[in-house]
């Protein structure tokens, strides 16, 4: 695996858009998840290179962006397992040459102010700039995302659109990777104590319940169990929502029309957890 830590250096290697180079980026605290789409864009006959950087423009707390994990020795040793082929560790400096402030910014539209938008303004928006900026530096022609972060994927993918990339770059989503107890695979899960990482998979059972019952089931009634099982098992609740999965526009009802998507997010004690899933 070659480590490349400045754009120039990106470049030579790079020196024009590589028709064989899958991107992956992340912000390192690396899990099973992201391996597992290092080792699907390898299946699919890429070459990949994953991306560590912890970007400070789609963090709403300070606090959050200072305790966020930090591993990158395990983090490469990780990558090295997955036989990745190139590991892209840029400085602030590298990302924001001319500083954060002057990044170029992208607008989303309402999806920016739905759910993980509407509990972390501007987070949208942090995300839009650093990926743009990778993107330009790095010019694949593939970007794993898992679907996990279900709302940051529809994100990249109307980004791609604004930059005029849709045609050039193929966004795939990789699905959600789960530990055995069915908690989704988060680098902030490494924050939850014992007994917090014990209760963490009912969000998970609240999605199951939710699947179980779209065809027959009262959404609002479901809802309003769902948010009061997290509440009884310690969480704070921020959002358990239906919607349209491919625009994340509210849905008060289940349908049989459209795709569907469940989404939670909760809290318990410091750590912020999300998940989703899709409903047929």
């Amino acid at each position: 695996m070659l480590i490349i830590k400045s754009a120039a250096d990106l470049h030579a290697l790079f020196p024009e858009r590589q028709k064989q180079l899958a991107f992956i980026p992340t912000m390192g605290a690396l899990h099973a998840g992201h391996i597992s789409l290092i080792r699907k864009a390898r299946e699919d006959g890429f070459q990949t290179l994953c991306s560590i950087f912890v970007n400070p423009t789609q963090f709403n707390e300070r606090d959050d962006y200072e305790k966020y994990p930090r591993s990158t020795e395990a983090d490469m040793a990780l990558l090295l397992e997955a036989h990745c082929d190139f590991l892209f560790l840029p400085s602030e400096k590298e990302v924001y040459p001319n500083g954060t402030e002057s990044a170029l910014s992208y607008e989303f539209g309402r999806l920016e102010t739905l759910l993980e938008g509407a509990q972390r303004p501007g987070h949208f928006r942090g995300v839009g700039q650093v990926v743009a900026r990778l993107l330009e530096l790095v010019q694949p022609q593939c970007v794993y995302l898992g679907q996990k972060d279900f709302q940051q994927c529809l994100i990249i993918r109307k980004l791609l659109a604004l930059m005029g990339k849709s045609n050039s770059i193929e966004l795939k989503i990789g699905k959600t990777v789960r530990e055995p107890d069915g908690l989704a695979m988060s680098s902030r899960n490494r924050r939850l104590s014992e007994p917090q990482r014990a209760l963490a998979a009912v969000i998970y059972q609240c999605l199951i319940s939710i699947q179980t019952k779209n065809s027959t089931g009262n959404w609002p009634v479901i809802q309003k169990e769902c948010t009061e099982l997290l509440h009884y098992k310690g969480f704070e609740p921020e959002y358990v929502a239906l919607a349209r999965a491919a625009d994340l526009e509210p849905l008060d009802a289940f349908s049989k029309e459209m795709p569907m998507v469940a989404l939670i997010a909760a809290r318990i004690g410091e750590v912020r957890l999300i998940d989703n899933m899709l409903l047929s």
